[in-house]
């Protein structure tokens, strides 16, 4: 996308999210649901194909121009940047990266459209970051594989049309090499979804587990057509992911930076508006540059990647930042805020709820410390400066 049209579709979304999404806030929230036609808005504004290339019907962003667009999502709710986040990130980028071409013309049109939700199935419950955790089972019987197990906290479940799906082939091998990753379709006989999860915050986001009972899954939806590399594949993909969700750390310390300024201007205490006071000030002046520095970051290591480098480590760098910077700048907020900040009324309130997760999903917080440090290790090994 050129420069201008990129500025022009950022700009319209902007203006969409605080003139449509913001004043939904508490409904969402209250209701644990989004509206139909916010759905049938973003599949117009084209926000479900972002990533997805143009020969499918998507926008064919990079991932510099996308972080652009994210930043301004995270403005609001986290829960509408979700319902289209998966077709975006972890649901579809398997089959983009690795998926054979008959996968990506069977699917990749639907998913940008916004017709089906994919939905990303890693996480079991005693599995998430650990590969040799995992115990969903796929056995080959033919021309198809008989898949049981179980996943949890599978963000989209309920909503989703399609699961992109871990599970392990070799059960002799019980580190990455034995996991393949499937494309399982919603309706399959034998695959139930739980009833949504009650979760902290992020209302009107939904998980849930997705229980797998002997489902039959054609060999060719083995995506890639191989086994054996689904945990390659899965990295691939939250890579991407940690640089996306990094940049909606952003974009809600940027909203909750708003909020604080705007109540410390209004708020009156001895005679005097609390901006006025230097302890104030500094909670403001440590989250403007915070979230300034993440931002840089972020383009940074986008950038890089658009580049065709490799950047798991600062993707990780980047997600571990912005996760924890986000928490910081939302506690501040609250502070600000004194009393009121722990008050439904305020927004404050639900997003020190909300970017909690943050530092919890797509690798927490010590993953990327763990994968930051290993790739240090390495390149110190290898002699190459970091």
């Amino acid at each position: 996308m050129d420069k201008d049209t990129l500025e022009q579709t950022r700009l319209t979304l902007r203006r969409f999210v605080r003139e449509r999404l913001v004043p939904l806030e508490k409904q969402v929230a209250d209701e644990d649901r989004i509206p139909d036609e916010i759905r049938r808005a973003f599949a117009e504004m084209g926000l479900f194909g972002i990533s997805i290339p143009e020969e499918y019907g998507g926008l064919g962003l990079d991932l510099a121009e996308e972080v652009e667009l994210i930043f301004e999502m995270g403005w609001t709710s986290p829960a509408f940047r979700s319902m289209f986040g998966s077709n975006v990130g972890i649901g579809s980028q398997g089959i983009l990266i690795d998926g054979t071409p008959e996968q990506k013309q069977k699917w990749l049109p639907r998913l940008a459209s916004g017709e089906v939700i994919a939905s990303f199935a890693l996480t079991e419950p005693d599995a998430g970051s650990d590969a040799a955790g995992l115990r969903t089972r796929a056995e080959r019987q033919g021309d198809h594989y008989v898949i049981n197990g179980a996943k949890r906290y599978i963000t989209n479940a309920p909503q989703a049309g399609i699961f992109t799906l871990m599970a392990r082939t070799d059960p002799s091998n019980k580190g990455a090499g034995g996991i393949t990753a499937f494309i399982v379709e919603a309706n399959a006989p034998g695959l139930s979804v739980g009833k949504p999860d009650k979760k902290m915050g992020q209302r009107g986001a939904h998980t849930a587990d997705v229980i797998f009972d002997n489902v039959k899954v054609p060999a060719e939806n083995v995506i890639g057509g191989r086994e054996g590399q689904g945990f390659k594949t899965a990295m691939k993909v939250l890579d991407r992911g940690r640089l996306h969700i990094a940049a909606l750390c952003v974009g809600a310390a940027e909203r909750l930076i708003h909020e604080s300024v705007a109540y410390a201007r209004e708020r009156k205490q001895f005679g005097q508006s609390i901006a006025e006071f230097q302890l104030v000030q500094a909670m403001l002046a440590d989250s403007r540059t915070e979230a300034y520095a993440a931002r840089c970051m972020i383009r940074e290591a986008a950038a890089r990647y658009a580049a065709g480098e490799n950047v798991s480590m600062e993707a990780s760098c980047c997600k571990y930042y912005a996760s924890e910077m986000v928490g910081r700048v939302a506690d501040r907020a609250v502070q600000i805020h004194g009393g009121a900040g722990y008050m439904q009324e305020y927004a404050v309130e639900r997003f020190y709820r909300d970017v909690r997760l943050f530092r919890l999903y797509e690798g927490t917080s010590q993953i990327q410390q763990i994968v930051i440090a290993r790739q240090m290790l390495r390149q110190a090994e290898s002699g190459v400066e970091g």
